[in-house]
C-alpha cells in the first residue's frame, strides 16, 4: 500500500472543490475500518459551509487549516453505542487513518487536528456543531487538493525494534 509511505501532513489547499464521489470513497473507506467489538459508533459530520469551516479553524490553536479547506469531516462516536466505551478514541483515530489514506489514493491531502482527549477543544466543536449530548467530537480531518506537497522521510528506526526470540 503506496498511500502509507507517501501520506503527508496537508495543510494548505488548492481553491478546488472536491468531488462528491471522492468524498463518497473517503466515507466509505471510514465505514472499512475495524471496531471493538464491531460497535461502530462512529459518526462523520462533513462539513462544506465556509462559515463553519471558519469556526473550525478557531476551536484550537492549531485548527486553522480548516479554515482554507474546500471540506472537512468531523469524526465523532455516539455515546449510545458503545459496547466498549474505552476503545472509543481508538477506534476513530483507525477511522481517521482510514480516511487520510483514501485521501492520499484520490490525488487529495488532509490533517488531523487534535480535539480530543481535551474537554475544552471537544465542548466548543460539539457547541459549533450544535451536537446532542450523546454524539461526542474526536477530531477535526480538513482535506482538499494540496497547494503544496512535500515527499514523506522515512521515519523507521531499527533501534526502536526489538526482536524476542
Amino acid at each position: 500500500m503506496n498511500a502509507i509511505f507517501k501520506r503527508t501532513s496537508v495543510r494548505s489547499f488548492e481553491n478546488r472543490e472536491v468531488e462528491p464521489e471522492k468524498i463518497e470513497k473517503i466515507l466509505q473507506a471510514a465505514f472499512a475500518a475495524p471496531t471493538a467489538v464491531n460497535q461502530q459508533a462512529w459518526e462523520f459530520f462533513i462539513v462544506t459551509n465556509k462559515e463553519i469551516l471558519q469556526q473550525l479553524g478557531k476551536v484550537t490553536q492549531y485548527s486553522t487549516p480548516a479554515v482554507k479547506a474546500p471540506v472537512a469531516v468531523v469524526i465523532c462516536y455516539n455515546r449510545d453505542n458503545l459496547k466498549v466505551p474505552k476503545m472509543s478514541h481508538i477506534d476513530c483515530a483507525i477511522a481517521t487513518e482510514n480516511i487520510w489514506l483514501e485521501c492520499e489514493e484520490l490525488g487529495l491531502g488532509g490533517v488531523m487536528l487534535g480535539i480530543a482527549p481535551f474537554e475544552d477543544r471537544m465542548h466548543n466543536l460539539a457547541k459549533i456543531l450544535n451536537l446532542p449530548e450523546n454524539i461526542v467530537p474526536f477530531t477535526i480531518f480538513p482535506f482538499g487538493y494540496p497547494a503544496k506537497k512535500t515527499p514523506q522521510k522515512s521515519r523507521y528506526d531499527e533501534k526502536k525494534v526489538h526482536y524476542l526470540k
